[in-house]
């Protein structure tokens, strides 16, 4: 439009706050998720075990099933019971779905970007960097929610609805454990994908490198354990920290590694080399070769 033009009108429309500006990278990115028919079914797999585990809440409680399977010499007290194993057997299912989960998407949401030389063009939008992190983190901790802590304390639900509501304020401390383990998991799975996809162009190689680092840190571990006879190279173990605090939480018996506050400060440590490397890479510019 000419310089001398008079007819340009600037906008007047309403216009998205500055605190939710970071919800219109998930709203976009949503769409093209959900478009994986692969992913729609790995989404069915992740619903199986909630299903299990709820069936055999409900049967645990159900008095009438409880007696058909007696009459049929099947003692469900002897086999399990809803306590602090039962919530931490669902959590190692849902741990491995949200791994596998953000395997499949997290390594593409910021590569394509970098990939493409799209960075600058959404930051030269009034979205902020932090915006931008916040909102690709918002769609992988938004799926994996949905498979570990959401559909836990459904399942806590249900076993106080079908017992009685004091149980649930006498057994609080698993539900709060079913929140924060399965929290903490997702949040460290979401930062080192991010984090590896922002500095790796090509999805694949992102994916491979994520799956290579829990791989090594597995093995690495059980080498500094072995020479050194004792339990702190666990501190390496991402996975390893996460089921020592949950269990811990639980009340159940950890496995072998660090005590449980080493734990909690070497996974803070793991998220902050993880924002260090978002913050490096994430910027308003881009050098195109």
């Amino acid at each position: 439009m000419a310089v001398h033009d008079r007819r340009y009108k600037p906008y007047t429309g309403e216009t998205t706050a500055l605190r939710s500006r970071f919800l219109v990278l998930p709203r976009y990115a949503f769409k093209d998720v959900f478009k994986s028919r692969w992913l729609v079914f790995f989404l069915g797999l992740t619903v199986l075990p909630p299903l299990i585990f709820g069936i055999m809440i409900y049967i645990r409680n159900n008095l009438d099933a409880l007696d058909r399977l007696s009459q049929l010499g099947l003692d469900i007290g002897s086999f399990y019971s809803i306590d602090e194993g039962f919530f931490a057997n669902f959590l190692r299912w849902q741990y491995s779905f949200a791994f596998f989960l953000t395997l499949f998407v997290g390594p593409g949401l910021v590569s394509r970007d970098l990939a493409n030389n799209g960075l600058p063009l959404y930051l030269s939008r009034p979205i902020s960097r932090a915006d931008y992190v916040i909102g690709k983190l918002v769609i992988l901790l938004t799926l994996s929610s949905a498979i570990t802590w959401v559909a836990g304390l459904l399942l806590f639900g249900l076993n106080g609805n079908m017992t009685t509501w004091g149980w649930m304020f006498e057994n609080a401390r698993i539900g709060f454990a079913v929140f924060v383990g399965s929290f903490l998991w997702i949040s460290l799975l979401a930062l080192l994908a991010l984090s590896l996809s922002a500095w790796v162009r090509w999805k694949v190689i992102a994916g491979f490198m994520l799956l290579a680092f829990f791989l090594v840190g597995t093995v690495v571990p059980q080498v500094i354990n072995a020479f050194f006879r004792t339990d702190w190279g666990h501190i390496l173990n991402a996975v390893q920290l996460v089921r020592i605090v949950t269990a811990k939480m639980l009340g159940t018996t950890p496995p072998d590694g660090p005590p449980f506050f080493a734990c909690i400060i070497a996974l803070a440590v793991m998220a902050g080399v993880c924002l260090l490397l978002l913050n490096r890479r994430i910027r308003a510019y881009q050098v195109v070769s």
